[in-house]
């Protein structure tokens, strides 16, 4: 009789409940994908407008109280471009007694918005390209002059002073006088040289001098003549006491001679003064002229600041320091 055996079937068994036993295989994880990282946007840079940049800037209290009072304020903040030639507090300080108080009265907002527009050119004019313009026209439909003489650039009779504000709807330059249309001018050149002395607030000193030294009459005559005009600050740097013993009944006639030291017979304007290397005063003796580094200078050491400032009976050249007639 044949045996069955057990064994083979047991093994069987055995290995089944271990391989039930035995834990699952964990499957492997995918990779994770590392996500791009985002750029940050950059912060958008919002410039202020001309309006916003001037109230801003603290040196045009006066122009904003005129653009205000125009009822320019948004035409100025509108999208433009526009290039503003802007007079600092101190040019509307300059302007003649009364005159700013009246321009700000309601009867004449129409002569003040002429002088504002007067200021205003369509476009944004950088510094770089104002140099090599001679004219512009303006808002108001005039034009002004531009020139470069000795280094700086000039609008009508004002000097720029800073260039390249930039603004969200242009540019601003910054000038140091009050530009008037032509009609305003045209009045201004009715005014003589004493006139004009008297009117812009930097010759105090020297009207003080002609005064004394009676020469109002002479220097508001037909003429023409040529004045170079030290302003107060020059006036101010002579020694002390000089000034002081000058303006001495007693010292009338050196006073005088220094005054007439500083006019020249006839109307000579920039252009013409630098051809020269002298020019006889009213005075007697010649005064010199010489270029140094594309500045005018008189005897060597007086420079001409500010030229052609034209009057009915003349012209000013503005010099730094005064001129003293040789011994």
């Amino acid at each position: 009789m044949k045996r069955f055996s057990v064994f083979p079937v047991l093994m069987i068994v055995f290995a089944l409940v271990l391989a039930a036993c035995a834990p699952a295989a964990t499957p492997t994880p995918e990779p994770t994908a590392i996500p791009e990282p985002t750029a940050m946007p950059e912060p958008e840079v919002m410039e202020m407008d001309i309006v916003d940049t001037a109230v801003a800037d603290g040196r045009f209290t006066t122009l904003v109280a005129a653009v205000t009072a125009a009822d320019l304020v948004d035409t100025l903040k509108s999208e433009g471009p526009f290039t503003v030639f802007a007079p600092t507090d101190d040019a509307f300080a300059a302007l003649p007694e009364g005159t700013l108080e009246s321009l700000l009265l309601p009867e004449n907002k129409q002569a003040l918005t002429d002088i504002l527009l007067y200021h205003v050119v369509s476009g944004k004019v950088m510094a770089e390209d104002v140099v090599n313009l001679d004219m512009a026209t303006t808002a108001l439909d005039k034009d002004v002059a531009i020139k470069v003489d000795m280094g700086n650039v000039y609008i009508n009779d004002a000097k720029v002073i800073i260039t390249d504000i930039e603004t969200s709807n242009g540019v601003i330059h910054v000038i140091d006088a009050v530009i008037l249309p032509p009609a305003e001018d045209e009045a201004m050149m009715e005014k003589t040289i004493v006139d004009i002395a008297v009117a812009d607030g930097r010759f105090d000193t020297l009207v003080a001098a002609v005064t004394a030294a009676d020469l109002v009459e002479t220097l508001s005559s037909e003429g023409p003549f040529t004045v170079f005009a030290p302003t107060d600050d020059a006036f101010a740097a002579l020694p002390d006491g000089t000034l002081e013993s000058l303006l001495l009944p007693e010292n009338k006639q050196a006073l005088t001679d220094i005054l007439l030291y500083h006019v020249v017979s006839g109307k000579v304007l920039a252009e013409d003064v630098v051809g020269l290397s002298s020019a006889p005063t009213a005075l007697g003796p010649d005064i010199t002229i010489t270029i140094k580094d594309g500045n005018v200078y008189l005897n060597d050491t007086i420079q001409v600041i500010i030229t052609d400032i034209e009057a009915s009976n003349g012209v000013i050249h503005v010099i730094d320091g005064v001129l003293l007639p040789p011994q």
